[in-house]
């Protein structure tokens, strides 16, 4: 299918002086947004506790902000979800997770007389447990005793802990395993806690009984996270650039290069200053339109190539003209059939394949534009700057005279 004049060449090239000027500022936009709004990240990557509810009945999102923060919880998100069914749909995200630190579990192990330099009044040896095990959600203990253990004992010596709630419920605490008389106790989360504050503040008419999903992830486990995706995007750039000096020529690598980094950047920039979350679906997304635009690239890259023998002793500039002309439907087609795709899944879709496809659109956009505007006319510079001029002094080095031993230079 061919949208454009067989034969005719669009002089990219020429209104390159107006789009350069409008990238760089792009990218300073970009670069300050990291700063002023500032990433907004999600709980993957700064740790909290995510609940999505859906309630029976209308509520406001102040409403809820209020009373999550009147139960003890700081700097809620209150988000709401928009799915095409429940309009009483939200995404409520809190600060704090249910992992024990190492004094509470201290404190835990303390109350159930286990550990060493315990009275022995209140803690005889025959009764005390051999191994206390916490859960990495801390929403579960697990109890193993010498002998069968006493339920109702556990839950006395639980109920003072400051801090640690057992759930709700007679097999709460339960024996998982009788012949080892091991016993497992459910404390409750901060989604269960977060639940209760909402049943209490708003009922049961308008609470569910249970959320549609709890998440949570710890600060430490959230930075990792958020470190190994920017490594993931950086190690790409790296090989996809060892790739293109490989597979064609190391003039085009830069280019090529320049042209993606532009394509994360300026997304993100967008991300940004919509104040969109940066979650790992997010990092997902970057690397597929890195993925997706290097791809473009190559081909007219390989079009480039094609020309360079074809047309012998044009100009770069025009060479670069005449392969975007020809390779021009194809972008469009292409890119534009696969932005229309997306779109159907940012209209039709929910939650992460809604944000998912939102950010492909953005990417590939760019990366449309990077392939016309960034890659091949950075490309052309350097090989006019920096190329050109390592060509020359080769040459001249090869045309100096060679003399001989004790012979005079004229």
């Amino acid at each position: 299918m061919q949208l454009f004049p067989v034969g005719k060449v669009y002089d990219f090239m020429g209104k390159r002086r107006i789009f350069v000027p409008l990238t760089l500022l792009a990218v300073v936009a970009s670069i300050v947004s990291f700063f002023y709004p500032g990433p907004s990240f999600g709980t993957d990557f700064r740790g909290g506790t995510e609940v999505e509810v859906a309630f029976k009945g209308p509520v406001e999102a102040g409403q809820l902000r209020d009373l999550i923060e009147g139960s003890g919880f700081s700097t809620p998100d209150v988000i709401r979800v928009e799915d095409g069914g429940s309009g009483y749909r939200y995404m409520l995200r809190v600060q704090e997770v249910s992992s024990i630190d190492a004094a509470k579990q201290q404190e835990i192990n303390s109350a159930l007389c286990f550990g060493e330099g315990l009275p022995q009044d209140r803690c005889p040896a025959e009764t005390s447990p051999s191994e206390v095990k916490f859960s990495p959600g801390g929403d579960k203990l697990t109890i193993r005793y010498r002998t069968d253990p006493d339920l109702a004992r556990i839950r006395q010596q639980l109920t003072p802990v400051e801090g640690v709630s057992i759930r709700a419920g007679e097999n709460a605490i339960a024996i998982q395993n009788a012949r080892e008389h091991r016993v497992d106790v459910q404390l409750q989360s901060k989604g269960d806690q977060l639940m209760d504050a909402l049943r209490e503040g708003l009922g049961a008419e308008l609470v569910p009984d249970h959320p549609l999903r709890v998440e949570w992830i710890g600060p430490k486990a959230g930075a990792q996270l958020r470190d190994a995706a920017i490594t993931s995007v950086l190690i790409s750039l790296v090989f996809i650039m060892a790739y293109i000096a490989l597979r064609f020529d190391v003039r085009f690598a830069p280019g090529a290069t320049v042209a993606l980094v532009h394509d994360a950047l300026l997304t993100m920039g967008v991300l940004n200053f919509m104040g969109r979350e940066i979650t790992l679906t997010t990092v997902a997304a970057l690397l597929t339109i890195i993925g997706y635009s290097v791809n473009d690239t190559v081909v007219v890259f390989d079009r480039v190539r094609e020309n360079l023998v074809r047309l012998r002793g044009a100009s770069f500039i025009k060479l670069i003209n005449v392969s975007l002309s020809e390779m021009l439907s194809r972008t469009i087609i292409t890119g534009g059939s696969t932005i229309l795709a997306l779109l159907a899944f940012f209209v039709r879709g929910t939650g992460t394949l809604k944000e998912f496809a939102f950010t492909l659109v953005i990417g590939m956009v760019l990366g449309i534009y990077s392939t016309i505007f960034i890659a091949l006319p950075f490309t052309e510079w350097l090989d006019r700057t920096v190329f050109a001029r390592i060509g020359k002094n080769k040459k001249k080095k090869r045309a100096a005279p060679i003399r001989k031993a004790g012979e005079a230079v004229v």
